[in-house]
């Protein structure tokens, strides 16, 4: 048994010497009595500038004595720097921040940038930072990389607005203005968002600013098109006309929107939605703030003063600061986010628009509105004759349960985003709700044509599977708002993400998991980045969230044992070989049992009489749960997944020992699924990988483990750091595997030390996501960058036809490889030729019957279309056939195009 306890990381540290009580001198000479020393007079004096308390002095120092030990960091941080860095910890730690992140930095004389990189290399070297001061640096983090974002869209916009001025005093007006709009900008969203990582309200609300001060400026100091707007534009209509108290419909009968409406045009932003923001939210935030009595620009005095009281209350960055190019603000990130910039003139070639975070969340919402285009927010015809069509009609329960979850949803949306955000949310809402109406239509008819029946009334009455369309519906609409292509990961703690929606319609999540598939199938015209949120959030379920203790996944695994008697449960055993792809809907899941009774057995799984309301007692089988049973099949593919990864990061010069791992990993989601009852499927994997690893005596140190888990897509720091012990009492994945993993499991484990170990699981059979529909494009097999999209002819798209010039930039690059646009045949061949042949697995049982895999494939202009090395030279090697293949497509294309511009020049002539 001691053989398998976690071996100690933490390295010997000398004992630090005990703080103690001394007069400790400050920066302006005067002495502070009773203050605690620590050892260090810089850091003493550190302290002091920062004005911390004797609590969080000690906590620091001895944090401070124990890093200083580590000469991994020492080579990477300055003295004053890890003083600094060790004082913010513990203040976090403590809820005890009397200083600003920006003070911090001045103090300690630091960039942001480097001060996140330091933070990342201490966590790594402490390896016990917690989750506390990991969200605070990781808000901080955000909310900086967003500031930086709007900061230059706020210049190039500004720049596109405000004439250059050549004279002194004209110029310094101007830079006046730029310096006033900022900091109303940013005191302005401190007011108005609690979120620190909503781009897309802050961009609406800095086109609301901009508009504001357009208004204020005289005409001759803007450019076209913002001075044309600005021309006759009556006094009375002017921002500081608007108050408090005025009623919407009073607010958008006064304000002009001209200036508005071609900023939105510049700047790729929704009109509507803008208003929104102004009318809602904007209006108010200038009269609280006092600047509405202005008659002219608002004073930077009065604003700076407001602002600082609001960086003060947050401890926040002070993003003044930008202003003056702060060399604390200054990042390589800048660099990195691949922003906008402003087209030199005369440019010969006009370059593409880089996409940009602005642009992508935009273009993000501008994708989810053409899907909304022709739908409403009352429920279609069609909808209504299948409402009509039931037994007991749905259509009053259903519109009552849409108006309900509205308010909620509104009351909710301004609690986490902001009060003066409560329309916002609901304008939000309704599109999921157009979104909600037009699924459950598609599903219906897909039902419909399944199982050739017209009444759906079970289904549609059923509470659980509407609130989980609606919420997933509402889901997808959050995540396209909330879409920063800055992200790095995905981050379950921010304000309004996954699973933030499940509380608000109070569902759980695995009933929430039932939809997603078929939500997902049934909206053919949802974005790649939409269908990956979407898997994100069933990945996360089944990972953490359905395992939750009040779950009703336990009830069904509980009812499945003890229908059986035998084994836990035989849905998981038949589950292991089986392909992934099945035929289940969201009826089969929905009204599969959730409450299966052994005395009388009949099949529950939906039939048309089941789905009309009325089960048949006349199909006599064993009572089956479908939900559970494709809820274990895909467990065990996103099991298996995530430990071949680890296993090929960790294990490369031990590859039998992945199926050994796997089959302890296997054993504990099968027999001892309570190990996994309020915890993450993630840690059962680490702690299989390390006890095998102890058991065959391989030196596999668990900090190894999590730091290589550490840099998987899916990690998250509380995986590793915040592990459920008992009672409530959580810790560490070390104390973890100590006190409960390896003492459930210690004979299981010592079986796999021996020559004599169990038989080993097989792998799982591992097909290819059932989210890579038709719509996505394939890899071509053997190792080339080669994918092959669908055709869509002619450019159609889920609303109607594209013609080539509407395409985009990246989209215009991706129709055609040495092939003129009218001929699509081949095209056609090379998607039927792989959609009828097996992508090669990873592992396969059949090793004779795996196909052929395709090589690099060739267009020849006579028809031929031919994998690469059917005509091969003998003698000749692979680098000049390849060689002589691409000279032979370069100068077809150049052919082809030459023959193409001596056509249309012709064409000009006659």
């Amino acid at each position: 048994m001691s053989s398998l306890l976690l071996n100690s990381l933490s390295s010997t540290v000398m004992s630090p010497k005990s703080p103690r009580k001394v007069p400790v001198r400050s920066q302006d000479g005067t002495h502070s009595p009773g203050t605690l020393e620590c050892g260090d007079p810089d850091f003493n004096v550190l302290c002091s500038t920062l004005k911390i308390s004797d609590q969080v002095r000690g906590k620091a120092w001895l944090t401070h004595e124990k890093l200083s030990s580590t000469c991994m960091l020492r080579e990477h941080i300055k003295k004053s720097e890890l003083m600094g860095l060790c004082i913010f910890i513990t203040s976090v730690d403590c809820e005890e921040m009397p200083f600003t992140f920006t003070a911090l930095l001045k103090a300690i004389n630091l960039s942001v940038d480097k001060c996140f990189r330091l933070l990342k290399e201490m966590d790594t070297s402490m390896d016990n930072l917690s989750t506390k001061v990991d969200n605070a640096i990781l808000k901080l983090k955000k909310k900086y990389e967003l500031m930086c974002i709007l900061y230059q869209k706020f210049q190039r916009t500004f720049d596109l607005i405000f004439l250059e001025q050549h004279n002194t005093r004209a110029a310094a007006d101007t830079a006046s203005i730029l310096k006033g709009c900022w900091i109303t900008f940013i005191l302005a969203q401190g007011k108005i968002l609690q979120m620190d990582d909503d781009l897309v309200i802050s961009c609406q609300l800095l086109m609301c600013v901009l508009d504001y001060f357009i208004k204020l400026s005289p005409p001759s100091t803007l450019q076209d098109p913002y001075k044309n707007a600005l021309i006759g534009l009556p006094a009375s209509v002017a921002p500081r006309s608007l108050r408090r108290g005025q009623n919407r419909a009073t607010r958008e009968s006064v304000i002009d929107t001209r200036v508005l409406e071609v900023l939105c045009k510049e700047n790729e932003c929704p009109i509507d939605e803008v208003k929104n923001v102004y009318i809602s939210s904007f209006v108010d935030f200038v009269t609280s703030t006092g600047i509405s009595s202005c008659n002219s620009f608002p004073k930077i005095e009065d604003l700076s003063r407001q602002y600082e009281e609001l960086y003060y209350e947050n401890k926040d960055l002070d993003y003044r600061l930008f202003l003056e190019n702060d060399e604390t603000l200054k990042a390589d990130v800048l660099e990195s986010l691949n922003l906008e910039r402003t087209p030199r003139k005369n440019e010969e070639v006009t370059p593409i628009p880089p996409q940009t975070p602005v642009r992508a969340a935009m273009n993000t919402i501008q994708e989810l509105m053409i899907i909304l285009n022709s739908t409403f927010d009352k429920p279609s015809d069609m909808l209504i004759s299948y409402f009509e069509n039931c037994t007991v009609n749905p259509k009053t329960k259903i519109t009552e349960s849409v108006k309900h979850f509205g308010c909620v949803f509104k009351e909710k949306f301004a609690s986490a985003v902001g009060q003066a955000c409560a329309e916002i949310g609901y304008q939000r809402y309704m599109l999921g709700v157009r979104l909600h109406n037009r699924v459950m239509e598609s599903i219906l008819k897909s039902e419909e044509e399944r199982l050739s029946v017209h009444n759906f009334s079970k289904l549609l009455n059923n509470d659980i599977f509407h609130k989980c369309l609606l919420a997933c519906a509402v889901e997808v609409v959050i995540a396209t708002y909330g879409r920063n292509s800055f992200r790095t990961h995905y981050n379950p703690a921010t304000n309004l993400s996954f699973p933030w929606i499940l509380r608000v319609f109070e569902i759980k999540a695995f009933d929430f998991w039932k939809v997603i598939e078929s939500f997902i199938k049934a909206e053919p015209c949802l974005s790649r980045d939409m269908i990956k949120h979407l898997e994100r959030c069933e990945n996360q379920i089944m990972e953490c969230l359905a395992w939750q203790s009040d779950s009703p996944l336990f009830d069904l695994i509980k009812q499945a044992k003890d229908r059986e008697g035998i084994v836990d449960h035989p849905e998981l055993e038949s589950t292991l070989n089986q392909p992934l792809q099945h035929n289940h809907t969201a009826a089969d899941l929905y009204l599969s049992p959730s409450r299966l009774s052994c005395q009388n057995q009949t099949t529950v799984v939906p039939t048309s009489s089941a789905i009309n309301g009325h089960v048949s007692p006349s199909l006599p089988s064993q009572q089956k749960s479908a939900s559970l049973s494709l809820f274990f099949k895909k467990v065990y593919r996103l099991a298996y997944l995530r430990l071949s990864s680890l296993c090929s990061s960790l294990l490369s010069d031990h590859p039998e020992l992945e199926q050994v791992i796997w089959t302890l990993f296997q054993h504990t989601l099968e027999h001892e699924y309570e190990l996994l009852r309020d915890r993450h499927l993630d840690q059962i994997m680490m702690c299989s990988m390390y006890g095998i690893c102890k058991a065959k005596n391989i030196d596999l140190r668990f900090k190894t483990i999590v730091t290589a888990y550490k840099e998987q897509t899916n990690a998250n720091q509380e995986t590793f750091k915040h592990v459920l012990i008992r009672d409530g009492q959580h810790d560490s994945i070390i104390v973890f595997y100590n006190l409960v993993f390896m003492q459930k499991l210690k004979s299981n484990i010592l079986q796999y030390g021996s020559t004599r170990h169990p038989t080993l699981s097989p792998i799982p059979h591992i097909p290819r996501s059932p989210y890579r529909f038709a719509n996505s494009p394939l890899k071509v097999p053997g190792g080339n960058n080669i994918y092959v999209s669908p055709l869509k002819t002619p450019y159609k798209t889920c609303e109607g036809l594209l013609s080539p010039s509407k395409m985009t930039p990246r989209s215009s690059y991706l129709v055609s490889i040495g092939e003129s646009f009218g001929t699509p045949d081949k095209f056609q061949k090379i998607n039927q030729m792989l959609s009828s042949s097996e992508r090669p697995t990873k592992r396969s049982t059949d090793v004779g019957a795996a196909p052929k895999p395709l090589k690099m494939l060739r267009f020849d202009t006579e028809g031929q279309d031919e994998a690469d090395g059917s005509k091969h030279i003998p003698g000749e090697s692979k680098f000049h056939q390849k060689l002589a293949e691409m000279t032979s497509t370069r100068t077809r294309m150049q052919k082809q195009k030459l023959e193409e511009s001596l056509g249309s020049s012709k064409n000009e002539e006659k």
